[in-house]
């Protein structure tokens, strides 16, 4: 377990990590002048020819997106990425996908039929969907019936309480073993997660070393591990040393059981 350094930076994000649920402090002060430039360009708008007129109850502040770069979570479009990739290249007529974010599911749609479980149905109306309430520590599909899986920045969170699953220690690795076992002969498997030096986030997630993960799916056969290392930069084939030494990156496991 990693020892908590009480340096003037980790005090100040761990103070962050507990107010931001109450409001978030690192875009409270900066409304201040963004605010001032909002009214400023209101009444500049409103002036010009050809302006709409605009109501108080139409107003809309959007104050914190003239950044000089579009922001995006790097895990998160990283990992998408990388499975999409993966299940296009396989040809596979149907895939499985457990908890993953609803957007990669919803454009997997586009390219094969996909069936998504989670115990927070996705109640969406598209061709080429199925949602099945389900968890993944009971994934509803018999032994080895499934040739083509993903579970995408999802097992760290189970037994953590945080999405209204059970409490339990062995969450992750309960998890691993039901992935495992709904997996076809020959199949594959898509997964990932917070991967470096292991630690728990409660009730956020955990972190896990490469190791820990591979000796969880230790009744399958690895096919590739890339990654996402703590500058955020994606690499194919990582060395496992880089996610091993990590805080928090991202391993992307690609399995198959024979």
């Amino acid at each position: 377990m990693r020892k908590f350094k009480s340096t003037p930076y980790n005090l100040a994000y761990l103070a962050f990590r507990w107010i931001q649920p109450f409001f978030n402090p690192m875009e409270f002060f900066p409304a201040f002048p963004r605010y001032i430039r909002y009214f400023r360009d209101w009444l500049r708008y409103s002036r010009m020819n050809g302006a709409e007129s605009i109501r108080f109850s139409d107003t809309y502040p959007c104050i914190h997106e003239r950044t000089p770069a579009t922001g995006f979570d790097r895990h998160y479009f990283y990992q998408d990425i990388w499975a999409f990739r993966k299940i296009v290249a396989s040809g596979a007529g149907a895939h499985v996908d457990i908890g993953s974010r609803v957007d990669y599911v919803g454009f997997l749609t586009a390219v094969t039929h996909v069936t998504f479980i989670d115990i927070r149905p996705l109640e969406a109306a598209l061709e080429n969907f199925e949602s099945k309430k389900g968890s993944i520590l009971a994934i509803p599909f018999e032994d080895r019936s499934i040739p083509s899986l993903s579970c995408l920045h999802v097992a760290e969170h189970i037994g953590l309480g945080r999405y209204g699953d059970p409490l339990d220690p062995y969450g992750t690795q309960k998890a691993c073993r039901e992935l495992s076992r709904v997996l076809a002969p020959g199949g594959n498997l898509y997964f990932s997660l917070p991967v470096g030096k292991p630690r728990l986030c409660f009730n956020g997630q955990r972190i896990h070393s490469p190791g820990q993960i591979l000796e969880y799916f230790s009744g399958l056969r690895l096919v590739e591990l890339s990654g996402i290392n703590d500058d955020v930069k994606f690499t194919q084939n990582i060395d496992r040393s880089v996610l091993e030494n990590a805080d928090y990156g991202c391993g992307l496991f690609h399995f198959t059981k024979d």
